[in-house]
């Protein structure tokens, strides 16, 4: 394990250099937080109580959605993805697949690194940001919550990895990822919660999309911040994001075997 901890930890010093994006992108994620809650603050002025939040809980979950756009990679795969597939596009993971460290785990301990510079690079500035120039619920007296939504976060940050790590094996047949890449994004954007919470979702919509797995990178953890779980409640939204990451982990992990049979046979 400590090889994956030295990759993490090395993954955390390489998006660190990378000064002008972080700046660019705390710039782009503050602006767009404006925008958004803008339009929150009128839909809720005309609509109190929608989705079971009131105003200030519906500002924070902009500003969370904002600090977690590239913590979870909810608009793609944190870089991994798109040099994932390169690789198998021009035939380097075969070198990858025949290496004594595990595929999968190496490029979860990469985005691990990665989601932890993001959060602290360009998540916290912007929710300071919003806290600031607007009334958010912060969680105030209830210092347990931070620990519990780091946590939250975590777990959806795996939930992420699980799908984006799915998404760059599809290369493997598909020969060229964008499309899937495509769907992902939209998917992502959609389904976490992104543009409107899930609970504004209407019937069997709003049921189906509280069910996916994109809901743990977003909705989940934004309610666990909001204080929305608390007790069994908070352990079973846990358990959701749990649920989600192992049967993304194990599928990752077979398409994984299976890739490398390809590539065993077809280096034969």
């Amino acid at each position: 394990m400590r090889l994956y901890a030295t990759v993490a930890a090395g993954s955390f010093r390489r998006h660190s250099t990378y000064r002008i994006a972080t700046a660019a992108g705390v710039f782009t994620n503050t602006v767009f937080g404006f925008v958004l809650a803008f339009t929150f603050n009128a839909l809720w002025s005309e609509r109190p109580g929608l989705g079971g939040y009131d105003k200030p809980e519906a500002l924070t979950y902009v500003w969370i959605g904002q600090a977690l756009l590239a913590t979870c990679g909810l608009m793609g795969g944190g870089g991994f993805a798109d040099e994932l597939i390169e690789r198998i596009k021009n035939g380097d993971i075969a070198i990858d697949l025949y290496r004594p460290a595990d595929l999968q785990l190496w490029w979860l301990a990469t985005d691990l690194g990665r989601a932890a510079f993001e959060l602290l690079g360009r998540g916290i500035v912007p929710m300071a940001v919003g806290a600031l120039a607007f009334d958010l619920a912060l969680p105030g007296g209830r210092a347990w919550l931070w620990p519990a939504f780091l946590l939250s976060v975590a777990l959806g940050v795996v939930v992420g990895f699980g799908i984006w790590f799915l998404v760059s094996l599809s290369a493997f047949w598909l020969m060229d990822g964008a499309g899937v890449v495509q769907i992902a994004w939209l998917c992502g954007m959609f389904f976490s919660g992104m543009l409107l919470p899930l609970t504004v979702f209407p019937g069997v919509l709003g049921e189906v999309a509280r069910m996916l797995p994109w809901a743990s990178m977003l909705q989940v953890p934004a309610d666990v911040f909001l204080g929305k779980y608390t007790g069994w409640g908070l352990l079973k939204a846990y358990g959701f994001q749990a649920g989600w990451a192992l049967v993304l982990l194990t599928a990752g992990r077979g398409l994984q075997l299976v890739a490398r049979r390809r590539v065993v046979v077809q280096g034969g």
